[in-house]
């Protein structure tokens, strides 16, 4: 899904990671565990929502879908429940994810074609 979106480069990793121009806009968690190395929890991704008001709108609208963790405290961050999400809502995250994150001429380019 990520990957049809414009310049999206996936990095090499042990679950997912996908950026555009450089910017991360979806990854898989990575759960930290007290006294315990971290876990890549690819169930669970990382996703750019932009700014507070959208990650507190998302937690408390659709808390069965999203989620966070103390490490995410005062990021425009959410926690994604993949199993939970439909195909045509994850598409939407994903894409409204690399809007925020794509260099401004390439998100302006690529228009409204994904969201209709």
């Amino acid at each position: 899904m990520a990957l049809a979106l414009p310049d999206v480069e996936e990095i090499d990793c042990d679950g997912f990671d996908f950026r555009v121009g450089g910017n991360g806009f979806v990854w898989s968690y990575p759960e930290r565990r007290a006294g315990k190395p971290r876990i890549i929890r690819t169930d669970i991704a990382v996703l750019y929502v932009g700014d507070e008001a959208e990650k507190q709108a998302l937690l408390l609208g659709e808390p069965e879908l999203f989620f966070t963790a103390p490490g995410y405290d005062g990021w425009p961050l959410v926690l994604l429940r993949l199993a939970a999400v439909d195909a045509r809502r994850l598409a939407e995250l994903v894409t409204d994810a690399w809007r925020m994150r794509a260099p401004a001429t390439l998100a302006d380019q690529f228009g409204d074609v994904v969201s209709s």
